[in-house]
């Protein structure tokens, strides 16, 4: 689905953000995004070893 994406379209995109939400407001935006994707993989992380240290019933 994501196969056909072009440099073109990567721009296309990013001008969109940019109307959506301001250039002013994009590097908080970036680092809400970065706290929230180490939270998810914080939390998966814990969630797999805590998965291997419990016995299957």
């Amino acid at each position: 689905m994501l196969h056909n994406l072009t440099g073109w379209h990567a721009l296309v995109i990013l001008a969109i953000i940019i109307l959506v939400f301001g250039a002013a407001k994009l590097p908080a935006l970036a680092k809400s995004l970065g706290q929230s994707v180490r939270i998810l993989k914080d939390e998966s992380s814990d969630s797999r070893s805590g998965d291997e240290t419990k016995p299957h019933s």
